[in-house]
This record gives structure tokens, sequence and C-alpha cells, in this order.
């Protein structure tokens, strides 16, 4: 597992932090569809659900788990669980009622295995990444280990129980909203409860630690009574635990490398490690060693599964490959061969295993036990040597075993996350490539599709699209969960701004400007705003998803509309509602999702159009709601852009200023055009009886327009004349760098690309005869 940044982690950090991110994540797929890697899935320890159905639960790096109803030929996705922020690392099933997850964002969660997606509790008492997850089957305890060389052991029956006492007491004292006692409260429609570990000990309880990890934990297994407890990481070692005490009880040596799976037999007697050093290790507890080597991988070996005897084990890695080993006999055999690294197997029943890769997609295959397989081919298996280089050496010499099977029973199919992306100049569309290698240029202010260019060479089309286009970096994204998470920081979102023409936004004056920043949260939050104001107004009913707002019946929290111009232009009847421009329009069947947090409890995330109107600066950014709901930005960097503006070189023109001008940075040359125009009198020809004082503008417009400049020429014309002749008006030209400017280039762009330079811009004008 690579060590990089958490989306939205920022609940254990040290470092000091001035204000809270708001990020949106955005993808083209629905959410029966996982888009990246499965790390990990489970079953019902052989159970079936309420309703009779086999179950499978996933988790992905998306940060989502689902739950999949198991049919005879395909599978369907039942439910989609989002609240973690950042990769979910494991899930297991306790008892009959309670899933739980582990995620990069250093909590647990419990879900309810057969809502629509609720979480019950969460977590928060890691310090970083919580990668692997244990459960006793019957019991309700589970352990849990992460990169901070830490492994609790929760007891999830006393974990609760303080949390719904305190919440009861709350609700008889009439303060609940969803929350408890201590105040830290949750922000999903489900009533979660967040428990910090400063919590968990006001209320009683604090799980138990397993001390004396000395690095990153990756692996843990428990036996079905919860006696036995095992670790492995990246200390080359088992550890065993007594999970009753938290006290050690061994320690095993003997692989080499980082161990990234275990598993114990039901009695808690017998342990299977599969290591990075491509050895598969059977360890006997009572004798305190190794019994039996497997060296079935030619790389790391990541996943493992063993029948319910316990007398042959699955095994998958990174080699592509999963292995059906005899523990007895050391006969393996390939099963299958997969396109991607697998990261977990699961079985289901005795009859069919499931494979999760870094891929978005679930295979089902066979799962037949060695002495029962009548399709065996003696070429097909081998036994396993003892030795990590013997299976490499096999390879090499060519004599490596065929797959028992070459395709799946089924399939549960994933959608392509996103692997590559350049934000375009523009700093409105971004450039993706997905792990089918199609390329698609993107919205970002409604993060929909624009343009879908099929399989092509991604840097050629991001050359293609390159456009001569200055605009501040005001938002900052990754695709580390498959899709586009996009960061909003203040005051750096705010820092980007736009004529309302350039969008087409229907009666909007040319000088309108709409900030991109502003005008996207407005977006995102438009349901979260139209829900409170209808909570305000007593209103109840509101259409989920409805982006369309209820008119105020005055100004109230929000104040004086900033946009009361194009409100006015568009005839609004009431200029303090809510608009949100087509340009920043989020779809509501694909709704994004947010990530943040406010000023209590952790990171968050859940659908916009799941957000009820209820959230308040516990939950949401205080920035985030001044700027949607009482539109005052955050104090930003100065959005306006200082230069000179000469005459040129060769010219005897009126100089129009002899100090440094000002103007925003999206301002257009036409504009400065049309400045100097106004300013040198050219939009009408010199008149005949103008004093010489005033006359040098005129003068030189009419000499080089083809008049004698003393006012006799024939483009001379008398006050009260219609204009110029057809076609011999002058024309005023801006030129930076000896280079004749565009009308379209703003500010921005002509100090980006063309000047170059830090000190102050120069800009020159001339006249030139019309052409």
């Amino acid at each position: 597992m690579h060590r990089v940044s958490s989306t939205g982690n920022t609940a254990n950090s040290t470092r000091p932090r001035k204000e809270r991110r708001f990020t949106y994540v955005v993808g083209d797929f629905n959410d029966s569809k996982h888009c990246s890697g499965i790390n990990c899935i489970t079953g019902l320890n052989g159970s079936k659900g309420d309703q009779g159905y086999e179950y499978l639960f996933s988790g992905s790096r998306d940060g989502t788990l689902k739950r999949w109803v198991l049919g005879a030929d395909e599978a369907v996705c039942g439910a989609t669980f989002e609240s973690h922020v950042d990769w979910v690392n494991d899930v297991v099933v306790t008892g009959e009622d309670t899933l739980v997850s582990c995620s990069s964002d250093t909590t647990l969660k419990t879900w309810k295995p057969y809502s629509d997606g609720e979480c019950t509790r969460t977590f928060r008492q890691h310090s970083d990444y919580v990668t692997c997850l244990a459960a006793a089957r019957h019991s309700n305890t589970v352990a849990s280990g992460g990169l901070g060389r830490e492994v609790f052991i929760w007891d999830l029956e006393a974990a609760i129980v303080p949390v719904a006492r305190a919440h009861n007491e709350a609700n008889e004292d009439g303060n609940h909203e969803g929350s408890c006692t201590s105040g830290d409260r949750s922000i999903t429609s489900n009533n979660l409860v967040t428990a910090t570990p400063a919590q968990n000990l006001q209320q009683g309880y604090a799980p138990l630690p397993a001390k004396g990890h000395k690095e990153s934990v990756y692996a843990l297994a428990i036996n079905d009574t919860a006696t036995i407890l095992v670790s492995g990481g990246t200390e080359k070692a088992v550890r065993v635990w007594d999970p009753r005490t938290g006290s050690k009880q061994m320690k095993l040596k003997g692989h080499t490398d980082n161990v990234r799976a275990l598993l114990l037999d039901p009695a808690g007697r017998l342990c299977l490690s599969g290591s990075s050093d491509h050895m598969i290790r059977l360890w006997d507890l009572g004798q305190q060693r190794c019994i039996h080597s497997y060296a079935v991988h030619t790389d790391s070996v990541w996943a493992l599964a063993s029948t319910p005897s316990f007398s042959h084990v699955y095994s998958g890695g990174r080699d592509f490959s999963v292995y059906l080993t005899d523990l007895s006999t050391r006969q393996s055999t390939l099963l299958c061969k997969e396109e991607h690294s697998v990261l977990r197997l699961a079985l289901q029943g005795e009859e069919w295993i499931w494979v999760a890769t870094t891929d978005s997609s679930l295979h089902k295959w066979p799962a037949c036990e060695l002495a029962s397989s009548k399709t065996l081919q003696r070429a097909s298996s081998f036994v396993a040597g003892s030795l990590p280089f013997a299976r490499a050496r096999a390879n090499i010499d060519g004599s490596a075993p065929v797959p028992l099977y070459t395709q799946p029973t089924s399939v549960i199919p994933g959608a392509a996350g996103i692997v590559q992306h350049a934000i375009l100049n523009d700093r409105r569309h971004v450039l993706t490539k997905d792990a089918a290698g199609i390329v698609k240029r993107w919205e970002i202010t409604r993060g929909a599709v624009s343009d879908d260019y099929g399989k092509v060479n991604f840097e050629e089309k991001e050359k293609e699209l390159f456009e001569m286009v200055s605009m501040p970096a005001w938002f900052t994204m990754d695709t580390r969960l498959g899709s586009m998470s996009v960061h909003l920081d203040t005051p750096q979102c705010f820092s980007a701004e736009v004529y309302a023409a350039d969008l087409h936004v229907p009666g909007a004056s040319e000088e309108l400007k709409l900030n991109i920043g502003q005008e996207t949260l407005r977006g995102l939050l438009a349901n979260w705003l139209t829900r409170r104001r209808a909570k305000a107004a007593g209103v109840t009913a509101i259409p989920n998803g409805d982006a369309s707002p209820i008119p105020d019946s005055g100004p109230g929290e929000h104040g004086p509309s900033r946009r009361s111009a194009l409100d006015d232009n568009l005839h609004e009847p009431n200029n303090q509602q809510t608009r949100v421009f087509p340009s920043f329009q989020f779809s509501t069947q694909a709704p994004p999702s947010i990530i943040t947090e406010g000023s209590q409890g952790g990171p968050w995330r859940k659908k916009a159009t799941d957000l009820n109107g209820t959230e308040d600066e516990k939950d949401l950014p205080g920035w985030c709601i001044d700027c949607v709901l009482h539109e005052r930005l955050s104090q930003r960097e100065n959005s306006k852009c200082s230069f000179y503006l000469h005459p040129y070189e060769g010219q005897t023109i009126t100089v129009l200023t002899q100090g440094k001008l000002s103007a925003p940075r999206i301002l257009r040359i036409h504009k400065i055009k049309n400045y100097v125009s106004e300013k040198l009198n050219l939009e009408r020809p010199l008149e005949e009886n103008m004093p010489e004082t005033n006359a040098s503008a005129g003068q030189l417009v009419s000499q080089q327009a083809g008049g004698n400049g003393k006012g006799k020429g024939s483009n001379v014309f008398r006050p009260g004349s219609k204009g110029w002749p057809q076609d011999s008006k002058p024309i005023v030209e801006i030129l930076c760098n000896d280079q004749v400017l565009a009308s379209e280039l703003s500010l921005a762009t002509v100090r980006a690309y063309i000047w170059k330079k830090p000190e102050d811009l120069y800009l020159h004008y001339r006249i030139v005869p019309s052409r």
C-alpha cells in the first residue's frame, strides 16, 4: 500500500490549519458500480440475509462499500454505503446485523448491513491509515490495525451501549438533534454518532490496545471464540496476542518481507501467513514454529482464504494468479489467472470463490478442492517447494502451470476509473483518461462530460485543446478515488472570475462578472439552500434534488444580492431569489458527493442531494456558508492587474495617462481599445475650427487617414456631420512587446504569454488607417 495523501483526511493532523477544505467528487457513472480497485470483500459468515438472499459486501478504493444480492447467474447492487472519505481497506461482518469497515481516513465505521446505507457509528481512535480488520465469528469482538503501529481490540456491544444511553438521555432532556450529550455530532442524515478518543473515555469506553508493534500492521486474524489474535506487517514477523487482555503471547519469525495476509483455523491452533517474500507459511501456535513453507507464487502474496476444514488454502497476489494448495500433500493447482493483481478472496459456500483485484470488477470462479476435482490435468498442478526461488525458476524454465479455468463463471462489472488528468488553461475544463483508455473533456463547474473523444492519444489531445488563456488556479484536484476529487480552499477558490456574457447567460450585461468559485459552490449547495429556506418558511415537502429555490420573503439572513443587476436584467420578480446558472448546474440523477468537515467531528461524505438543510457551521466550513448563504467571500488576493499605457514609439499621439492603470485581470483588450478611442475622440472627425491646443489627436487621426492635418483635407468635417466616410475610420491597435494584441485576449493572458516578465505590464497604443 502506497503512502499518499488522504482525501479530506485531516482529523489527526498536528499541523496548523487555517480553514477547512471543501471537496466534491464527480464521475459519469451511477452508484451500482465501483470505479476503482476493490480492496476487500466478505460474506455473511455463511448465513443468508433477512430476506433469505445471499449477500456479498465489497469495499473499494473509490471510498464506498456496496451490498450485492447474489443470484444464480448474476449479482445486483442492493445498496451503496457512503461515508468514508478515503479508500475502504477492509470490511468484516460481526454477529448477524453489524457491518464494520475501516479506511485510510483513519476511521472505523459500523453499518446496518440490510439498510440503504445507514452508518450507525464512527470511531476515530487510530492515528494513521487503518489497513485491516478481524472479527470473531461467535462474539462482538473486532480488532483493527494500521500504519500507526497500533492494534485496537473492540467490544462493539460495549462500545455502542454508552452512546445509546447518552442518546436516550439527550432525548429525555429534549436536546438531541441526532447527537449525543458530548456535542460531537454527525452530519449524516442517518444520525451517525461520531466518537473521538476523548469522547470514548468520557462515555466510559475505550478499545483495548495491543501494545508492542514497532512497525506498520497490514494483516490481522482472530479465531471464532476470540481467544487468539495474530497480526503481521512490515516487521516481517507474526505476533500472537490474547485479545481478552491485549497481552503478547509470542512472536513468530521466518518471513523476510512484509506479512500481508493471515488466517487462523477455527480452534486457533494453526496459522497461515502470506508475505511479500512470495511465501506462504503454516505455523503451529502450540509448538511456536513454522511447520510448512509453500513456494507457490512468483510475487507477493496478498490474499488467503481457506476451506472450512482448513485442509486447503486459496492464495492470490501480485502475480495475478489464484492457487489452490493442499496443506498436507503440498499439491498446488493454478485455479485461474486474473488480469490484475489479486487483493482479496472470499468463498461463497464450498462451490465458488470471489476474487477482488486492483480492477473495479469482481469475478466469480469455481472453487474445487483438489481431491474432488475431476477435470484436473496433471500439467496444471505441481508440488509446492519450500524455497521461493523454486517457483521463479520453474517459470523461467518454461514449466509454468496452466490455469484450470480461463473464464470466470460470473462477473460483477465495474466502471473504468480515471487514471490520468490534465487541467486545461481555462480552468473550467479538465481532460481525463480512464482505465479503458477513453479520453473525455469535463466541465468541472457542473461536473459533466462536455466531449467524449474515445480512445485517442491523451498528450496529443491535450496539445490540441491548448488555448492561450490565463486563469488563476482556483481549485486543485486528484483522481485517487478513481473519480475526480475537486478541492476548494479559501481564499484561493475565489480568485477566478469570468464575464457572464462569456458563459452565455441570458440577459447578462457585458460588464457583469461572476466569481467561478462562488457560483460553483452555489450549484453544489443549491439543494441544501433550498431545503434550508423551506424549513425556515415552514415548508416540509421538498422534492429530492430539486435545485429550484424558494423566494425569500425579504432580505433576512441573506443580505442584498451581489447579482441584483443581473436579476433586474432578467426581470426576476424577487432579486433575492437564488439562481443557478446553466454552467454551474450539477446533475441530480448522478449528483456529486461532498467531502468536508465543520467545527465538530471529523471529515464526512454524502451526496449533495442528501443534504437536508439542517447542516450548519458544525457540519460545513464557515466560509462556505458565508459564501452561499450570506454572499460574503473570504479575503482574497488582488484580482486587479496593473499596467502602463503609452503611445507607441514613433507616433505623436496625445499621452493619455502618466501613471499606472489598474483593471480586472479578465479585462479584454477590446475594452482598452475602446478606452483609447474614447479618449482620443475617434468616434467623430475633427471639427474644422477646433482650437489648436485641442487638435493634436484629431490632426494625427486626419493625417493617418489621408488628410492634410490642418482641417482642410477630404476627411475633415464640420460639427453636425454624420461621421467618418465609409471604410475611413482609423483603428486603434494595442501592442505588447511589439506584438499586436487580439481583441479577445485578457490582461492576464497578455501578461502570462506575451509580456512574460515579473515587472509591471507595459502596453502601447497606436492609430492606423482602416483596412
